[in-house]
């Protein structure tokens, strides 16, 4: 039967409690036992999936299909265990959950109150899979004191008292801010911020403290006393170079023991960080640099794009070189040029989206990387304009464009080289969708496997010529226009396995040039990097070294 950690977040929002979660769990994964992580957001959306990036930044998507909040792609990329649909949960679903058993009157005619049921629902979700691992980490979203978040505490309360005693432990993450005026570090807020989860009923066996520096042996004393917790469990989160080293500046710091303790597990097995270690190194010697744009349309957030900046440094790990990133908004080739602005980089990377905004300057930026023949990954959208470049400027079809760009004006202006996806099979099933559907949950959603074309540059990329990858899309390019396109010289090299739906194309007299139908940064991890992104760091060094 599992352990549980729920970790939870005081003063302000943002301190980085996921990246803390996954780092716990890759600690207890190097002690040798079996971890699962799963976050529960107190918002009442179903699901991120409708949410705008500029608002939640990235949607990851688990194998099953699910779209879920961005910090489940740490849990991944840390700990290497595949999310699912029960690894993320919502104020919305829980509520859609009750509801529907309410409409179907499985409540045997009680009056329906957060309390038991939309508590037991929580209740319920916490627990599916405990007997599958030694730990179960759940972080709780948001901060304590959010008026959303109070069912979710009361649940985890509730979880607590039900299980047997020295089953559940509870970590809590909160700022320490520096005074520069004063010169002090404060811990007041952190105090309040206990008082408050205390409170409600919760108290902290682990305080874990964000700091720009080093907690002074004074304040971690007094930390210890006023929130009442033991002074080796009150854990400096100091600010990191990279995200990488959480893991060993946790365990330097005790978070691993500190949670063992809390369980009474003793001895507790010796941690083997090699990989941890390995993986730093890594990060802090490279053997040289590479500049990569990222021409999006969503750049003025970077969590938009968490998943692909993070796979692009796992690249650089993989090729011991730095990948210095750089977000230039598509919009910009709208109105200017490309040429100036690309010409310095070494690869150019355009990634998914969703909308009309910003898409002739994506076109702009795959004919540059073409005409250049500088390497150039599209991802999703970013594989669709690469084709809809190739129809417009080599294959002749002068008006080709997307049907989603005319669905959304409301007006027929464009060829459409890619269309409104309307079937597709899943498993042994098919699947059958309108353009008059909910938005929510209705992409193809999930991993699939696609046929790649013996000899072709993704076959050797790979190392084989069958894969699994995820995606999240409605839209997609025709393979009517196959024929024109590859006598264009545009190769199909990754095929659904039907072959109706186009996964790959790449243009094969040309150094780098890969376009994806799915997203695979969403499988990359630091001790893993994907194929696609680790070659095409390693075509960006070649071209850094010819410069």
């Amino acid at each position: 039967m599992a352990r549980y950690i729920f970790i939870t977040g005081g003063v302000v929002s943002s301190l980085g409690k996921g990246l803390a979660s996954a780092a716990l769990g890759a600690l207890l994964q190097a002690r040798g036992f079996s971890v699962r992580l799963r976050k529960l957001d107190p918002y009442l959306n179903v699901d991120p999936g409708t949410m705008s990036p500029f608002e939640h930044g990235e949607v990851f998507v688990t194998d099953d299909g699910a779209e879920t909040d961005l910090d489940l792609g740490h849990y991944e990329r840390f700990t290497g265990v595949s999310a699912r649909k029960t690894d993320s949960i919502s104020s919305g679903r829980i509520y859609t959950n009750v509801l529907e058993k309410e409409r179907r009157g499985d409540y045997l005619g009680k009056t329906i109150q957060v309390i038991p049921h939309v508590t037991n629902e929580i209740k319920d979700f916490i627990d599916v899979g405990s007997d599958e691992v030694d730990f179960m980490l759940c972080e709780i979203g948001g901060t304590v004191g959010d008026i959303e978040g109070l069912p979710f505490f009361e649940a985890i309360r509730q979880f607590a008292q039900e299980k047997p005693r020295g089953q559940c432990v509870f970590m809590h993450l909160t700022l320490l801010p520096w005074i520069k005026a004063s010169g002090e570090l404060k811990t007041k807020p952190t105090q309040h911020s206990v008082k408050e989860l205390r409170s409600i009923g919760l108290a902290p066996d682990i305080l874990v403290c964000r700091s720009e520096g080093p907690i002074p042996q004074k304040e971690r004393e007094k930390l210890a006393l006023f929130c009442n917790v033991r002074p080796d469990a009150v854990i400096a989160a100091q600010d990191l170079s990279s995200i990488y080293d959480a893991p060993l500046a946790y365990h330097r710091e005790g978070m691993d023991q500190a949670v063992l303790d809390a369980f009474q597990i003793t001895p507790a097995p010796r941690p083997n960080l090699d990989k941890w270690e390995d993986v730093s190194e890594r990060i802090h010697n490279p053997e040289g640099e590479v500049n990569v744009a990222i021409v999006g349309k969503y750049t003025q957030l970077e969590d938009a794009y968490k998943s692909i900046a993070e796979a692009l440094t796992h690249g650089g790990i993989a090729n011991r070189v730095k990948v210095n990133v750089n977000w230039v908004d598509a919009e910009l080739f709208d109105r200017e040029d490309a040429a100036p602005y690309l010409e310095n980089y070494d690869a150019i990377l355009v990634p998914g989206g969703f909308g009309e905004r910003g898409t002739e300057g994506k076109i702009k930026a795959a004919k540059f990387a073409r005409e250049h023949k500088v390497p150039y990954l599209g991802i999703c959208l970013g594989m669709q304009m690469a084709v809809i470049e190739a129809a417009r400027n080599v294959a002749g079809v002068s008006k080709a464009g997307s049907e989603e760009f005319d669905h959304e004006k409301g007006e027929k202006r464009f060829e459409p080289v890619v269309y409104h996806l309307k079937e597709w099979v899943q498993g042994n099933e098919r699947v059958n969708r309108t353009v008059a559907d909910d938005k929510g949950g209705t992409m193809r959603l999930g991993a699939y496997h696609a046929v790649l074309t013996e000899g072709s540059k993704v076959a050797e990329v790979y190392g084989t010529t069958a894969i699994d990858e995820r995606h999240r899309h409605r839209y997609e390019v025709d393979v009517k226009y196959r024929k024109a396109l590859e006598d264009a010289g545009l190769c199909f090299s990754g095929m659904s396995p039907d072959g109706r739906l186009p996964e790959i194309v790449e243009w094969p007299d040309h150094p780098w040039f890969i376009g994806v139908q799915f997203h695979p940064e969403l499988k990359s991890k630091p001790f893993d990097p994907h194929p696609l992104f680790k070659d095409f760091v390693r075509a960006a060094k070649d071209v850094s070294r010819l410069v």
